[in-house]
């Protein structure tokens, strides 16, 4: 195993971390000795478990194979260079770029463009025919401060952000206001630990968020809704991206049209633009839940989004899920959002 660290996305405190780990368990990946600090995530894992991450992770910005941490300052920092052994890093000829970025403003941007240079003079001193390239190097090494710690190594991979951007609710050619943003809705996926070929249900697919972000990592994609139009209105956006769906169904959710699925993702309706057919949240939810936890496959999970308000943890628990974990997303001031993991015993 390698000593890997992740860079999070500073935008949920705990989502980041347990999408990750769900995607390494869903790709077969082991993984041991992790351990959290603010906006990172270190563990011991297999190095081409990277590219699983970097192909289906929403919330991880940058993967690398760590080379040392340390205290942040100077001394401690060029100690720990010199003991690093870059020359089985480097080939000769090799263009080098040193970034450091800072988590929440843990040093200045003078103390960052110091630790860059005096740390990329300590690697060229190693290696006479190594050159700084800030612009396309052959390698980049990458450091993090987040509090009183500088994590640094090589950077494997960079996951950017610009993607999920470009497939929001109102880039796609179908809107509703109810829409779940590409980033939740990767990550909810993530989170039923879905497999290449997986079917995946969401039976409130609305404009086909779930959906769409399922098929792009390589699951068959089944949608139900009641209404035509957001039918319809998902088809529209899944032909945007280039996607075929394996279903989609105008269909009641508590009737199921399928005897077997491997997993669940779902966010009910709920709120003002929304049609319940006279349903309370509380009561789709469990009737929703009730209907799959058939068809759904021992040990396989389902992934459910609602108001904090509902409680959706008693309602799985009393329908004989285990619950395994809740992250709350606040989204405005009357609205909180429970995700909640359930797993099928």
């Amino acid at each position: 195993m390698d000593k890997l660290f992740f860079l999070l996305s500073g935008e949920h405190e705990t989502l980041p971390t347990s999408e990750l780990k769900a995607v390494l368990e869903a790709e077969g990946y082991a993984f041991a000795n992790s351990q959290k600090l603010d906006q990172v995530l270190k563990l011991e894992a297999d190095q081409a478990s990277v590219e699983a991450i970097k192909r289906r992770a929403a919330l991880t910005r940058l993967c690398g194979l760590e080379l040392f941490t340390c205290k942040r300052d100077e001394r401690n920092i060029t100690d720990c260079v010199n003991k690093v052994d870059f020359g089985k890093i480097l080939r000769d000829n090799d263009t080098i770029a040193v970034r450091i970025k800072r988590v929440k403003n843990y040093a200045s941007k003078n103390d960052v463009m110091g630790y860059e240079g005096k740390i990329g003079k300590r690697i060229l001193s190693q290696n006479k025919k190594a050159r700084v390239n800030l612009k396309n190097p052959d390698k980049t090494f990458t450091g993090i401060l987040t509090g009183k710690e500088l994590i640094f190594g090589l950077r494997l991979a960079h996951i950017p952000a610009k993607p999920f951007v470009e497939r929001r609710p109102r880039k796609k050619p179908f809107f509703h206001p109810s829409a779940m943003s590409a980033k939740l809705s990767r990550c909810m996926v993530n989170l039923t630990e879905a497999k290449n070929g997986d079917l995946l249900l969401d039976p409130f697919c609305g404009t086909g968020s779930m959906l769409i972000e399922a098929a792009l990592i390589g699951c068959e994609a089944l949608g139900l809704d009641v209404q035509r139009r957001m039918i319809k209105g998902t088809l529209k956006n899944m032909k945007h991206f280039e996607l075929e769906a394996e279903g989609l169904i105008m269909a009641d959710a508590r009737t199921l049209p399928t005897s077997k699925v491997d997993c669940v993702a779902t966010d009910p309706p709920y709120g003002r633009s929304t049609i319940t057919l006279k349903r309370s949240t509380n009561q789709l939810i469990e009737e929703v839940l009730e209907a799959v936890h058939e068809p759904l496959g021992k040990g396989r999970r389902v992934c459910i989004a609602a108001p904090k308000t509902c409680n959706i943890r008693a309602i799985g628990t009393s329908l004989g899920y285990k619950h395994l974990e809740s992250h709350f997303v606040y989204v405005h001031r009357s609205l909180t959002r429970e995700v909640a993991v359930f797993k099928k015993m």
